[in-house]
């Protein structure tokens, strides 16, 4: 698809999506007031093809927690309290073994982050999925107080970027790393480990700082995911230097470019706050 076509798409969806009263389009969480000073926050997501990988290794129990974990991290960027998790399972046929290993990964998540998972769906789908294939997706839900929502709207410049360590390639770039690995194989613990969920760490700051923005660093990778909690006209400065990357990308890095690293993985940053300066934490870059 060519990005004038990209664009176009986009703009037909947000029309949509804004129709129905909608806010937060672009936004790691869609969020909807209630009428009594708070909002309902909510956010949908897979696993992708982490869980072909993950299938063969006998791993998918690390994908339940991905999909729990994922989502989850996404409804924390608005400064909500994470509530309920629903899932879908598909598959070409389904294998009870599978979707157990799935479901009990994203339990054990959803039971360290206080959020219940209060129900879930299967598909059997042949001729959509081929034989062995699966899918996994879910949504959470949470709620925040209206004084309370973190939206990027007070970033201002000089703004610090703090990051939290990513435990690995988390769920997304896998198709890129799939064709690497047909290159080079790579049995390292941080390939398939779940994604961190950043709940207690995000929790914690909000505690003790000016929390303005928060980004789950997912496909697009720091600079990208960042971009959009940031007001329009501010742009991160980040200092790709100024921490030290998990194993697993310097595998990648025999392989594919700095650039496409970038732009693909968190190369060992899950997820980002913005604070004022002088507020103690991991910098890695500032705002400009």
């Amino acid at each position: 698809m060519s990005l004038g076509k990209a664009i176009d798409v986009v703009e037909r969806l947000r029309a949509a999506v804004e129709s129905t009263g909608a806010r937060g389009f672009g936004a790691f969480a869609g969020l909807h007031p209630l009428g009594d000073g708070r909002l309902l926050a909510a956010s949908t997501d897979g696993v992708g093809t982490k869980l072909m990988l993950a299938r063969e290794r006998g791993a998918l129990r690390a994908c339940g927690a991905d999909l729990a974990a994922h989502c989850i991290n996404d409804v924390l960027t608005t400064g909500a309290d994470p509530l309920i998790l629903l899932d879908y399972v598909a598959a070409n046929r389904i294998d009870l073994e599978q979707v157990a290993e799935l479901v009990v990964g994203a339990a054990e998540v959803c039971r360290a982050a206080g959020v219940a998972l209060v129900g879930g769906e299967t598909a059997e789908l042949p001729g959509t999925y081929e034989e062995g294939e699966l899918d996994f997706a879910g949504t959470c839900v949470g709620i925040v107080d209206e004084e309370a929502v973190i939206d990027g709207s007070r970033c201002e410049r000089g703004d610090l970027v703090l990051g939290f360590p990513s435990v690995g390639l988390h769920a997304n770039g896998f198709t890129l790393a799939r064709s690497v690995l047909a290159e080079e194989p790579y049995d390292g613990p941080d390939l398939l480990a779940p994604t961190r969920l950043y709940l207690d760490d995000v929790r914690r700051l909000r505690d003790r700082a000016d929390v303005r923005a928060l980004a789950h660093v997912t496909g697009g990778g720091i600079a990208a995911n960042l971009a959009r909690v940031l007001p329009q006209g501010l742009e991160p400065e980040l200092d790709f230097e100024s921490w030290e990357r998990p194993p697993v990308f310097g595998w990648l890095a025999r392989h594919v470019a700095e650039a496409e690293l970038r732009r693909v993985f968190n190369l060992g940053i899950g997820y980002c706050a913005v604070v004022p300066p002088g507020t103690d934490g991991l910098v890695i870059g500032r705002l400009t």
